[in-house]
């Protein structure tokens, strides 16, 4: 949020998450019914989400929903509480209106989230109910010897308090978390997860996604597509943060280490997403993320192949009036372009 930039980063997205928490921020206006979503089994009242990484610990969950957003994801979340790595560890590249992230999964852990949740689930099945579904990230702590384990423990802790949950194997922060994208490990981790997402005691068990890297080669994106088709994966999120460093950047603090977003992210990301939905033939539905600043960067997306998209680092640089911003622009630019609704626009680019 600008007037907070002042600050440190990390002060900063703290004390933005304390405004969104205490409900400081003015209701959003409501949403055209061109805006709506049907997929991952839920309505979503607009394509338009809170990316994970935001609101690590669900804190401020419902505040987020005011600034109009259609879906909230909360997390990393990690099975113990972790401190994650040293500050400082993120970093604005102001000039590139980038950031550069090395947290490294900091979080309170499954049981404080868990109970953070549970306290609001009345609320939360009312706003699923208005379209307005909840994700939850999962990883893996640091020091896990079982990966596997560590995110069937997020399943069955948090599983019946998400709509959906995310499979986060593609931080690049956590040492060797980006090994289990292979093919096998994919393979056998997947397995586990879906395995007990299907014995979850709850109502509407939540679809599982994955969320991939955008530093992946040919193969590595056509072994993950057969892996999630194989399986019956629900959903991509696509994409995490990138190790590359395009030429372009201009800040100083581009030599900082971790995972880049923001605006130099866009081109890459919306590029795997386009090979995602391609390798898995439009049928694994994709939630793309990645340098979405504006109703043109989500219309890109969408057109090829992300049925939702998700914000993050445009929050920091233009502040909660960007949700209503990207909204508005992206109905105009569907009128425009001659789609009733989002839904008619997602993967159109692949049938032009």
């Amino acid at each position: 949020m600008p007037a907070l930039r002042v600050l440190p980063p990390e002060a900063a997205h703290g004390l933005a998450l304390r405004v969104a928490a205490l409900g400081l921020l003015p209701p959003s206006r409501p949403d055209g019914a061109a805006l709506e979503v049907r997929v991952l089994g839920r309505r979503f009242r607009n394509p338009v989400g809170l990316a994970a990484g935001f609101d690590k610990q669900g804190e401020a969950v419902d505040g987020l929903y005011k600034m109009g957003f259609g879906f909230v994801e909360v997390g990393t979340v990690t099975p113990e509480p972790q401190e994650g790595n040293p500050r400082p560890r993120v970093f604005r590249l102001v000039e590139d209106e980038a950031v550069i992230n090395r947290y490294g999964f900091n979080s309170q852990g499954h049981a404080a989230v868990e109970r953070r949740l549970r306290a609001r689930q009345d609320t939360q099945l009312r706003l699923t109910g208005e379209g307005m579904p909840l994700g939850v990230n999962l990883g893996k702590n640091k020091s896990s010897t079982d990966a596997a384990a560590d995110y069937v423990a997020g399943v069955r802790t948090l599983g019946p308090l998400a709509d959906y949950l995310v499979v986060n194997v593609s931080s690049p922060n956590t040492p060797g978390l980006r090994d289990l994208q292979g093919k096998a490990e994919l393979r056998d981790l997947l397995t586990k997860v879906l395995a007990e997402r299907d014995t979850l005691p709850c109502e509407r068990r939540p679809a599982v996604l994955v969320k991939i890297a955008p530093d992946l080669t040919p193969q590595d994106k056509q072994d993950i597509a057969a892996v999630v088709c194989e399986l019956g994966v629900d959903g991509l999120i696509v994409s995490n943060t990138t190790l590359s460093r395009p030429g372009s950047l201009q800040s100083p603090q581009r030599a900082e280490q971790g995972g880049l977003s923001g605006k130099p992210l866009r081109q890459l990301s919306t590029q795997t997403v386009r090979d995602m939905y391609s390798l898995t033939q439009g049928r694994v539905p994709i939630i793309g993320v990645g340098g979405v600043s504006s109703g043109h960067d989500a219309l890109e997306k969408i057109r090829a192949g992300a049925s939702l998209v998700q914000m993050y680092t445009a929050l920091v640089y233009h502040g909660p009036p960007v949700v209503g911003a990207v909204k508005r622009e992206l109905e105009e630019l569907l009128r425009e372009q001659g789609f009733e609704n989002v839904m008619e626009a997602v993967g159109a680019d692949h049938r032009s």
